[in-house]
């Protein structure tokens, strides 16, 4: 790294300025964002992001799914692409990181770029996934799902949100369908740089965590039917009440992650009771639980063990079960090459780093599959994260962007 190259730092400001005009559009009811997919916030967010990159000289490509692609042009253009990125979407009470600074980091990456004159032999790509938060239209990463070729591009389209309106209508309808197809693009590596999520980076005061892997997840969806009775003349022992029976299936799914500790979790997580009337028996309920770790057999394990021991609790019950898998990926090992540019990166510039898992799925988990990838975090406050009170520093996004610039530089080839 010659002295030019080791004094590259990005603009501290501009990205949090950059972070904060983002966070106006889709404001939350107390402070955060909700800015969920294919909305119109989500739309007008995208556009921000359009002009941004357009002003920074980039041009711009859109595939079937909505993904954006910005490009800064390489001195090679037969070279592959380095991409860097995340997502714009938010969860319906999310914050104004999550996803947002991997995006705009990214921006600033290239702005710097832009200010010092430095040219790449790789052309350098902003990219922004479309619905990896997967709360409007599950599964979680379905944009990048695609691309990898873990869905099919006509499955997506067909994913429905809570009021029944399809995936394909409302990319449609925003105006961000785009005629590229999915998956076409090749890459030379993919960065992803986050918020941790998670509390171990603040807890420790590490500048920077280097991803090694990140936890594969099951997610199940459970359907229980019992019979809607009257809560006070129903004899307890003639229910069949689908209610107690999530209870007891949550009290299993608890016993089962703390039975894989340390390296697993598991959680009952969105569960809709019907009729969700106060004097009546729940007839029905439909749940979804979470299970991940970092170790294939471990979670296999948690999912085989909750498909053998709830229906016994469903037949002693008397009542009807159903579980679907709506979500699932193996656990994630990224690059070797691509961390130790990250880690390269923080030791250059001065920064603590430790490698850590990722507890969360990231876009960069399906990418993976089909290019080196590397993912960088961050610490955020108290580990809080899909919530509005989530917050970093302006000096831990400054770091975060700042080993995410040298790690890139090094994979993208500086041009003297």
């Amino acid at each position: 790294m010659t002295e030019k190259q080791a004094n590259i730092r990005i603009n501290g400001d501009r990205l949090w300025d950059s972070l904060m005009q983002m966070a106006k559009i889709g404001p939350g009811i107390a402070g955060g964002n909700n800015r969920q997919t294919l909305t119109d916030e989500d739309s007008e967010g995208r556009k921000l992001l359009q002009k941004w990159c357009e002003e920074a000289g980039l041009t711009m490509g859109v595939d079937k799914m909505g993904n954006m692609f910005m490009r800064r042009e390489g001195t090679d253009k037969n070279a592959l692409p380095v991409y860097v990125g995340s997502h714009l979407d938010t969860q319906p009470t999310g914050g104004k990181f999550d996803g947002v600074l991997g995006v705009l980091g990214a921006l600033e990456l290239v702005r710097t770029l832009n200010d010092l004159n430095i040219k790449t032999k790789h052309p350098i790509i902003i990219t922004n996934w479309t619905n990896e938060e997967g709360t409007r239209f599950a599964p979680a990463m379905l944009a990048s799902g695609v691309f990898a070729n873990v869905h099919k591009l006509e499955w997506a389209y067909d994913r429905k949100d809570a009021e029944g309106k399809r995936f394909g209508d409302e990319l449609k309808r925003i105006g961000w369908l785009g005629e590229e197809e999915v998956g076409a693009r090749r890459m030379k590596a993919f960065f992803e740089l986050h918020i941790e999520q998670g509390p171990i980076l603040e807890a420790e005061n590490i500048d920077i965590g280097v991803v090694t892997h990140g936890q594969g997840l099951w997610w199940l969806e459970v359907t229980l039917i019992g019979k809607e009775s009257h809560t006070g003349s129903t004899p307890m022992h003639m229910r069949k009440n689908a209610g107690l029976g999530m209870a007891r299936m949550s009290e299993l799914v608890h016993q089962i992650a703390m039975g894989n500790q340390p390296k697993a979790v598991g959680a009952i997580g969105h569960c809709d009771f019907y009729p969700n009337s106060r004097n009546v028996i729940a007839g029905k309920v439909v749940f979804t639980i979470d299970f991940r770790s970092p170790e294939k057999e471990i979670l296999d394990n948690m999912k085989y063990r909750f498909e053998k021991e709830a229906p016994e609790i469903a037949a002693e019950l008397g009542l009807e079960m159903n579980i679907e898998v709506v979500g699932h990926f193996d656990p994630v090992s990224f690059d070797e090459n691509c961390l130790k540019a990250v880690r390269n990166a923080a030791e250059k510039l001065g920064y603590s780093h430790k490698d850590i898992v990722s507890g969360a799925g990231h876009d960069a988990c399906w990418i993976n599959r089909v290019a080196p990838t590397a993912m960088i975090m961050c610490p955020c406050v108290d580990g809080l994260s899909h919530n509005e009170a989530e917050d970093i520093s302006k000096e831990w996004a400054v770091a975060g962007v700042e080993v995410l610039t040298h790690a890139v530089l090094e994979i993208a080839e500086i041009v003297e």
